[in-house]
């Protein structure tokens, strides 16, 4: 992972530590439980326990191997920013209030700046390889789903499909998931981010899914609205502005606009017919090693978009009692466009 553009910041920053467990994976694309990154100018280190350190050494690629116990960490971090001549140090201020007070005691030589803006607009913008494992995540997903769905019928329950649905994913090739299934029966689906559970399926209800992958690391996310049956005349019109509002806003979406601009594409169309009141959340998110992070592509959002972003476009309409809908792809930014990189098609239908 490249290093050097992290020195390119207004904080002149000497040296950076990365305690927290998906910046340690970013640096080194090692998934460990424990440990720390610093990364500077004259010196990468990674500091782990002696139960990574065999595939450690073999597989983390530019960086020092360190092996450490708990008690020791900070200690050696203090020592590896002397080594290196640091005087100023970013760090990333996720930490408990517990680990910040261990941190500033250890440091207390140093000059500490935030810096979790600075890692995060970095993360933000994907590399190529990345893409190709969101899109490999992506494609796991997508298969899974179709499996499952296609056993969907009257009587099983949300958490039966969303077994199947878990269960497609891992023997597809997933590491994990990327979070918690969700699945949503009939009225559930009203809830956006409803706790699946032994609801069975009607006759005519919606089915929302929401779901995605983790393949070496990477996430993948997306949500479809299905129906077995008839949901009646409503829904399906709240089905239909759904889909228009997110074919709009990835229609018009592109690098140099602001996150709260595309959301606004979305949202002011659904408002437009009728369910502005009915649209409670953002319209998207990043998308990488964590299923949310930069940018977060909401109205109150004022990030602009960058080449090689990848967003999500997840426009819903959710009535109480009755029933949500939900459609989300993920997108990679573009120049002069957003390429869309989910292929599951979008039939209410199944």
């Amino acid at each position: 992972m490249v290093t050097s553009d992290l020195f390119d910041n207004k904080a002149k920053i000497d040296a950076f530590v990365f305690t927290g467990e998906s910046n340690r994976f970013y640096f080194t694309q090692f998934e460990t439980s424990f440990g720390a990154v610093i990364v500077s100018e004259k010196r990468n280190v990674f500091i782990t326990d002696f139960r990574y350190e065999t595939e450690a050494r073999d597989k983390v690629v530019g960086f020092d191997i360190i092996i450490s116990t708990y008690s020791e960490l900070y200690d050696k971090i203090a020592q590896v920013l002397k080594d290196v001549g640091a005087k100023t140090v970013g760090y990333e201020d996720t930490m408990s209030v517990g680990e910040y007070n261990v941190l500033k005691g250890a440091l207390k030589d140093f000059k500490l700046k935030v810096a979790t803006d600075i890692i995060a607009a970095k993360r933000a913008v994907k590399t190529d390889e990345e893409i190709e494992l969101i899109k490999t995540a992506q494609g796991i997903a997508e298969r899974a789903l179709a499996r499952a769905i296609s056993h969907a019928k009257v009587g099983m329950t949300e958490r039966e499909l969303m077994a199947e649905i878990n269960y497609g994913m891992v023997t597809g090739g997933a590491d994990k998931y990327s979070f918690d299934t969700i699945v949503a029966f009939g009225a559930n689906s009203a809830q956006p981010h409803h706790h699946t559970d032994d609801t069975k399926l009607g006759k005519d209800d919606l089915i929302l899914v929401d779901m995605g992958a983790k393949y070496k690391g990477y996430c993948s996310d997306m949500t479809r609205t299905f129906c077995l049956g008839d949901p009646g005349e409503q829904l399906v019109g709240i089905y239909n502005i759904v889909k228009e509002a997110q074919e709009y806003a990835i229609k018009f979406a592109k690098a140099g606009m602001t996150c709260n601009d595309v959301d606004s594409l979305a949202r002011e169309y659904i408002a437009a017919n009728g369910y502005g009141d009915n649209f409670g959340h953002s319209f998207g998110h990043g998308v990488g090693i964590d299923i949310h992070e930069d940018p977060r592509v909401g109205a109150n959002s004022d990030i602009v978009l960058r080449p090689n972003m990848v967003i999500t476009a997840e426009p819903g309409i959710y009535v109480p009692g009755l029933g949500g809908v939900r459609i989300e792809d993920m997108l990679v930014v573009k120049e002069d466009c957003v390429i869309d990189i989910t292929g599951y098609d979008k039939k209410l239908s199944i």
